[in-house]
């Protein structure tokens, strides 16, 4: 039996997201990646046993735009000079980062599912001796 993320718990994390990372917000940078991670890691370890891989990347995803367009509105910041702050002369993107803080990657979360165990479940029955 495979089991999914619904529609709604992930409009409500969206919308946790959503509040956390206001274009206008003043909040500091190191407080809403903090709040972020405590958010979407305990979202991310309830459906970690569901068809979960492809929705963890695409919140990381949501995420990490919603956390861009809030800097470049704080720093007037154009696509160049964001590319210009997160990404290496090779050419790799560097995470989000505030400090020592860093915005973690729920994608990375094992997604295990549930697997049937049939006669290796111990009977809570006593056997009955005739």
């Amino acid at each position: 039996v495979y089991t999914f993320v619904a529609q709604r718990p992930l409009r409500s994390v969206k919308a946790k997201i959503r509040t956390l990372t206001r274009k206008t917000s003043q909040q500091d940078l190191g407080y809403v990646l903090t709040s972020l991670n405590m958010v979407m890691r305990g979202w991310a370890n309830y459906f970690r046993h569901a068809v979960a891989k492809n929705t963890f990347s695409m919140v990381d995803n949501f995420t990490w735009w919603r956390i861009i367009r809030m800097l470049r509105e704080r720093h007037h910041w154009t696509w160049s000079e964001v590319r210009r702050q997160f990404v290496t002369a090779s050419g790799r993107w560097l995470p989000i980062t505030a400090g020592q803080i860093e915005l973690r990657k729920i994608s990375a979360t094992p997604v295990t599912r549930y697997r049937y165990r049939s006669k290796s479940i111990p009977s809570p029955w006593p056997l009955q001796e005739s």
